[in-house]
């Protein structure tokens, strides 16, 4: 297996393997719309034998913070995570997790947002603890965060929000 970005060339391999992974249209069309939108800030893909079966997308969202300084915080959502049903419990998602969060945290981004399992994602450090200072459309106890700055997160809420392509219909 190589974990590589992702190029103009994998869009169609990556569209259908979404519409696989989540039987249906709606995680293609969000990739589509991000893409377009200039949101994602990192899209890796998992390949076998030169065949897409997995792909990560973080992109920028955006916060209103409150703290001492007063200074934003660069932060990505990370969503959607998929790999092919015949690929799926092999570890695949696991390693495009850890490599996007690895890479986002050498491009200066300082904290990381989902909406999750409550029992998958705690194993990458992700907390909903954490994320409960701030506010979201998604806010609840599969909405979680992660830091990649040791303490960014600690003393700010405020309001944070995915990318518009999220809310888009």
């Amino acid at each position: 297996m190589e974990i590589r970005a992702t190029c103009p060339a994998d869009y169609v391999q990556i569209d259908n393997l979404l519409k696989a992974a989540f039987g249906g249209p709606g995680e293609a069309k969000l990739v589509k719309r991000l893409r377009q939108d200039g949101d994602i800030k990192v899209s890796l893909v998992a390949t076998v034998d030169a065949h897409i079966v997995g792909h990560i997308v973080l992109s920028k969202m955006t916060s209103k913070t409150t703290d001492e300084t007063s200074n934003p915080v660069r932060i990505l959502g990370l969503a959607p995570v998929s790999v092919l049903p015949a690929y799926q419990n092999q570890g695949i998602g696991s390693v495009l997790i850890r490599r996007s969060l690895a890479l986002a945290k050498t491009s200066d981004w300082q904290a990381v947002f989902l909406l999750g399992h409550a029992d998958y994602y705690p194993r990458f450090g992700f907390n909903a603890k954490l994320a409960q200072p701030f506010t979201s459309p998604y806010s609840g106890s599969n909405f979680m965060a992660l830091e990649l700055q040791d303490g960014i997160l600690h003393g700010r809420s405020g309001a944070v929000s995915f990318a518009p392509a999220f809310s888009a219909p």
